[in-house]
C-alpha cells in the first residue's frame, strides 16, 4: 500500500511540475469561475486573519484575497508552480512555499481558515489533507473547499476525457451530495455551498467551519 501511495504521489508531481509551464493559460478559460470562488470566499476574509492555502498553483485565488487578510500562506507540492507563483508581483503579506498538504510544517489550532481548491478530487488519499486541515484550523476556524464534482453533461465528460489524455489523474468523482458528506464526516460543519457552472466541469464551492 505505501508503495503504491507513493507511485501515485510521485506521478500527481510529475504531472503538475510539467503542467506549471502553461497551468495559467489553461486556466484563462475558468476565469469567470474563479472571480466568482474570490467573491464567495472574499465575503468571509477579515484583516485580522492568518490564512493558509493548498494547493495554490501558480496564485488564481492567493493575489486577490491575500490582500483581505492579515497573511496568507500559499503552498503547493510542486515547486515550479511556486517559482511561477513567486514570480509575480508578490505582496509584503503573501508567503509562497512548498508543502505536502498530508504533512503540514505548521501548529495545531494555528490558522483563522485553510483553503484547498480543486485538489481533493485529484489526491489519492484526501482524509489525510482533510485530518491536517482539521489540526491546523482554529476550533470554528474556516475551511473553503471548492472542487470539481461530476455532473451528467457531455460536454463535462468530453472536458474531463481531454484533460486525461494528457496525464491529469481523478482519483474521486464525487457528485455534489456525495462531495458534501465526504466533508462534514471529517469534522466540519457546513455554512453553505452553491454549484458554479465552469466551460469545462461544474465546481462545488463549499464553505465549512472547524468542530
Amino acid at each position: 500500500m505505501k508503495e503504491d501511495n507513493k507511485m501515485h504521489n510521485q506521478d500527481n508531481k510529475h504531472f503538475w511540475q510539467m503542467a506549471a509551464g502553461f497551468y495559467e493559460i489553461f486556466m484563462r478559460k475558468d476565469r469567470g469561475m474563479y472571480q466568482e470562488l474570490c467573491n464567495s470566499i472574499g465575503k468571509y476574509l477579515e484583516p485580522k486573519m492568518n490564512v493558509l492555502e493548498l494547493a495554490c498553483g501558480t496564485g488564481q485565488l492567493s493575489f486577490p484575497l491575500a490582500e483581505k487578510t492579515h497573511q496568507w500562506e500559499a503552498t503547493d507540492f510542486s515547486e515550479k508552480m511556486i517559482q511561477r507563483a513567486k514570480a509575480g508581483r508578490v505582496p509584503r503579506n503573501l508567503y509562497f512555499s512548498v508543502q505536502d498538504a498530508t504533512r503540514l510544517p505548521y501548529g495545531d489550532g494555528f490558522f483563522d481558515a485553510v483553503v484547498i481548491a480543486n485538489a481533493l478530487h485529484i489526491m489519492p488519499h484526501p482524509e489525510l489533507a482533510l485530518t491536517e486541515i482539521h489540526r491546523v484550523l482554529k476550533k470554528d476556524g474556516l475551511l473553503f473547499a471548492p472542487t470539481f464534482v461530476s455532473a451528467d453533461h457531455q460536454h463535462e465528460k468530453r472536458g474531463r476525457h481531454w484533460i486525461e489524455q494528457v496525464g491529469f489523474r481523478t482519483f474521486y468523482e464525487w457528485d455534489e451530495n456525495e462531495y458534501i458528506n465526504f466533508l462534514t464526516e471529517r469534522g466540519f460543519d457546513l455554512l453553505e455551498h452553491k454549484l458554479i457552472p465552469g466551460k469545462r466541469l461544474t465546481e462545488c464551492s463549499a464553505v465549512l467551519s472547524r468542530k
